[in-house]
């Protein structure tokens, strides 16, 4: 007999370390326009750590809010190329985990963690420099008890996350790649990457076009153009 919200489940499905070590080269804000912007993570959930891009595959928790228990569990399973994410509601009123359970998951090489909820101990977070995003910051602990799930959909921020979706985390926000999408939309980030870099050269060099500017407003009807 199945016992929905106190499930723990595998998942096979994750993408290649060559292709996670390809979007930890990427920013969040060029894989966001290349998913017309809408699976970009609310900035509520905000980096904890200091710096760095968190790029993994999403290992996911749904927690009832206050309780650590199946995330402890977690980190037990999860391991390298991994990022744990976990839904807790959004609940602010304890800590879903502190630097303890930081340190047993950078020992196992997991990536880092996206909480959508609170965490303690966000100084000692911060100096380790740890990938680490959350809601919130709050002394209050945890409880032990479940119920909770691992390897389900979960929700995060406005977005729908599955095990094995590829998490990339800067300073500014969180995006989620579909698995099956990550390949070919590697390929237009690059692209836009490309881009980029042929508008900063001709910044430098003062060869800029910008009459687009005008044109749009033109057509805009704005007037003293």
């Amino acid at each position: 007999m199945t016992n929905i919200g106190f499930r723990i489940l595998q998942n096979e499905e994750k993408p290649s370390r060559e292709l996670l070590k390809l979007y930890r080269t990427f920013v969040t804000p060029n894989i966001s326009d290349n998913m017309n912007r809408l699976n970009s993570v609310d900035s509520s959930i905000r980096p904890i750590h200091e710096h760095g891009t968190l790029a993994g595959a999403a290992f996911t928790v749904k927690t009832r809010p206050g309780d650590n228990l199946l995330v402890h569990k977690a980190i037990d399973m999860a391991g390298p190329g991994d990022v744990i994410v976990v839904d807790a509601g959004g609940d602010l009123t304890n800590a879903i985990m502190g630097e303890i359970m930081v340190r047993i998951a950078k020992k196992r090489g997991i990536e880092g963690f996206v909480i959508n909820g609170a965490i303690r101990d966000s100084k000692e977070i911060r100096e380790m420099n740890y990938p680490m995003f959350a809601k919130g910051v709050i002394n209050r602990g945890p409880y032990k008890d479940g119920p909770g799930e691992i390897n389900v959909p979960i929700q995060l921020g406005g977005v729908v996350v599955r095990p094995g979706d590829i998490i990339v985390g800067d300073s500014d926000g969180i995006v989620v790649v579909p698995l099956e999408y990550a390949v070919s939309l590697a390929e237009k980030v690059q692209t836009t990457m490309g881009m980029e870099k042929e508008q900063m050269e001709r910044i430098d060099s003062g060869t800029l076009d910008r009459s687009w500017v005008d044109e749009a407003l033109r057509k805009k009807g704005c007037e003293g153009v």
